[in-house]
């Protein structure tokens, strides 16, 4: 057999992926949403480059394949290699069972996959170790398993092409990946809009059968295995279309630059546009949304924030008050919804402290997270703008330097610093944080005898409130303020804590359970700081990072974004803020209290300012929801607006400041004003964000210069 047959698996299925592909270029080419002519040279360039795109993509996706036909051999079973190899395996998965191996650090599903994974590979090998008479037919089976992969992961991805196509005209932006995280949506809203049964078994139907003609095509490759150096030949090929297949497919992309966008999608292959969507984190608000002109925009955003000028935010905040130099602690907590608390109607009494608390602080009642992930909580409080399409500001590559919270401490004289139990590396946070002038504090700060429990997101919160006592009792003989921003880590799957501190165990890993250890840590850390020096001289902001769940009925549904915020000053008397605002608001209002004057770029307004207009926002990655005027409106991609009147459901047991549920019904009409202001302020935040205008232009507040920053101050 010469070595190009026993190329048969790679070429047959490459020959199958190009076929599929360059069908599906002609279907999208006359799809009636392609509403564009092309000429010769356009046309060309859509199917000669992106046939050679998707020559490199499946080079790069038959690794996999590669690897598993290049380890196919009969000498590895022979004694005593196949008893070793054996032995290896099974000493690999009881160090997998055990859970304490090296991929249970990472959590969530990984160590079951990789369990079951090498639990089906030890099964395998042991039944071809033990069974050589059905050897071949077990192996062909296992063959023709991988090549019906192939096949329908091939089909599979051209029909999910298709109607992406069929949705937004275009291929596989952030919104497909933003479809990975939303499964259950994503899922229900497939199941409803196409027959899904028709197609998936038109789909497997038509996988066998290809599947069939490949195997008979390609498997003389584990007929007659190939020796060792034929092998070696194989895969020094592979290895050089590989390497050539990565420096390729960057500058492939590059030539992307008609400006007619259909030939640039249509050229782009759709397997490495979902890897860009991973690596970009961005929708482009400008592409996908509805848009007013800029003056427009910032006309509008002035009528909100009366000391603007021009298209950006900058201003002058002055107070007429003496400035309050006192220290900040921020602690945002993981997963805190507002009806966790008894003032919001629970009557589980799972957070006695923070309701004893709210008590004796300036509480507010009601104010809406910006999103539903942690990185989207610590954006809203560090840099205070409206949550913008796509991924955080947190997670994006050009995510330093911005106007933050920290910059107004630094530029106070304050140390700055952001404290986090688990690894900072996790969710960008490290890189976000250090490139925004903030010293990091997170788990490889700690020493051994400071850990009492640990899981797989970091250390309980009482570990890392007792580090947050010990460092700030350091900072308070440094005679400088500072500002500490806590982010918690306890309530959150798996809802592991230590046991006996609270009536639930914690190794039961209920929500309830991660709730209440929460609040008790946070009992701890507050009868800790009354008996320090510093305490009545510190200012406390206790604020949810995003609601245990945002799944409901509606896309935007009120209930699964209303937090809990309060403001505790020791020196201070009780009070309550009733207006609607936003998580963005909360720190530009405490720098109200404060009476600091700093020239500010947020978005975020301090609600006790006369011009204050109450208004919120929450959204998703890709539905920007405001709420203004007893209405919600809307903007999703494709320039969709919809918009809903908001009807509360009152709970006759709870004060009216503390209804949470609303009926969102469709209005009937549009309110041209409300789309405008919601268009307004994303298309202003997303418009300052693109054209580096949330920059701070007089000093770059990094990780490397703050030291000095703080000695020039």
């Amino acid at each position: 057999m010469n070595l190009f047959k026993k190329l048969s698996p790679f070429y047959n299925l490459a020959l199958l992926y190009f076929i599929i592909s360059f069908t599906l270029r002609i279907i999208l080419l006359f799809h009636p949403i392609t509403q564009s002519s092309f000429t010769f040279s356009e046309s060309l360039k859509i199917f000669a480059l992106g046939l050679i795109s998707d020559f490199f993509v499946f080079v790069v996706s038959a690794s996999f394949l590669w690897l598993y036909l290049i380890f196919i051999s009969n000498s590895k079973y022979n004694k005593p290699y196949g008893y070793l190899i054996l032995a290896g395996f099974i000493g690999l998965l009881i160090y997998i069972a055990s859970g304490k191996s090296i991929f249970d650090e990472y959590g969530g599903a990984l160590p079951k996959i990789v369990l079951i994974f090498v639990s089906i590979k030890t099964f395998l090998f042991s039944l071809l170790l033990f069974v050589p008479k059905k050897r071949d037919k077990i192996r062909f089976w296992l063959f023709a398993f991988v090549i019906f992969l192939y096949v329908l992961l091939i089909l599979q991805n051209a029909i999910s092409e298709f109607f992406f196509w069929n949705e937004f005209g275009v291929k596989y932006n952030f919104i497909a990946v933003n479809y990975l995280i939303y499964t259950n949506e994503v899922i229900g809203n497939i199941m409803q809009s196409y027959p899904v049964i028709p197609i998936f078994s038109a789909l497997f139907i038509i996988t066998g059968i290809i599947t069939f003609f490949i195997i008979k095509k390609s498997k003389n490759y584990i007929e007659e295995i190939p020796t060792i150096p034929e092998k070696l030949k194989i895969s020094a090929i592979y290895s050089v279309l590989f390497l050539a297949s990565i420096f390729a497919i960057p500058s492939l992309a590059k030539t992307e630059n008609s400006k007619n966008i259909f030939v640039n999608e249509l050229q782009a292959n759709g397997i490495y546009k979902f890897y860009l969507a991973f690596q970009n984190n961005k929708l482009d608000y400008f592409k996908f949304y509805k848009t007013i002109p800029n003056e427009k925009a910032f006309a509008f955003l002035k009528q909100q924030l009366p000391a603007i000028s021009g298209q950006n935010t900058l201003r002058e905040i002055k107070n007429d008050s003496i400035e309050k130099r006192k220290n900040v602690v921020l602690i945002t907590v993981e997963s805190l919804s507002a009806d966790f608390m008894k003032m919001y109607g629970n009557k589980q009494n799972i957070t006695p402290f923070l309701d004893s608390l709210a008590q004796k602080s300036l509480s507010f009642t009601n104010i809406y997270a910006a999103g539903n992930r942690t990185v989207r909580g610590l954006e809203a409080v560090t840099l205070c703008l409206p949550p913008t399409a796509g991924e955080s500001v947190v997670k994006r590559e050009d995510n330093k330097n911005k106007f933050s919270t920290g910059s107004v401490f630094l530029k106070k004289g304050y140390n700055v610093k952001f404290m986090y139990g688990g690894d900072a590396f996790f969710d960008n946070m490290q890189d976000f944080y250090s490139g925004n002038g903030y010293q990091i504090i997170d788990k490889s700060s700690f020493t051994p005898n400071e850990i009492t429990f640990s899981n797989v997101w970091g250390v309980c919160d009482e570990d890392m409130y007792n580090k947050a006592i010990k460092i700030m009792n350091a900072e308070a003989k440094e005679n400088k303020p500072f500002f500490n921003h806590i982010m918690t880590v306890s309530n959150h799957r798996p809802f592991t804590y230590p046991n006996n501190k609270i009536d639930i165990p914690g190794d039961i890993k209920s929500r309830d359970g991660g709730v209440k250890y929460t609040d008790y840590a946070l009992r701890q850390f507050f009868n800790q700081a009354k008996k320090q020096p510093w305490f009545n001289n510190t200012v406390f902001v206790i604020v949810a990072d995003h609601c245990a769940s945002s799944a409901g009925k509606t896309e935007l549904p009120l209930d699964k974004y209303r937090i809990p915020a309060l403001i505790y000053d020791p020196t201070s008397k009780p009070e309550k803020c009733n207006k609607l605002m936003s998580q963005i608001d909360l720190m530009p209002t405490l720098f109200g209290l404060l009476n600091f004057d700093y020239q500010s770029k947020f978005f975020g307004h301090d609600v006790f300012e006369s011009d204050y207009k109450p208004r919120a926002f929450i959204a998703t990655y890709q539905d920007l929801g405001l709420i203004k005027d007893n209405v919600l409106t809307i903007l999703s991609p494709k320039q969709q607006i919809k918009q809903f009147k908001l009807e509360l459901k009152p709970d006759t047991d709870l004060s009216p400041e503390y209804q949470i549920h609303y009926n969102e019904i469709p209005l009937k009409f549009e309110n041209k004003d409300l789309v405008n202001a919601t268009i307004s302020y994303y298309q202003s935040a997303s418009y300052v964000l693109k054209e580096k205008e949330y920059q701070l232009k007089d000093l770059s507040l990094n990780a490397k210069n703050v030291k000095l920053y703080a000695k020039l101050h």
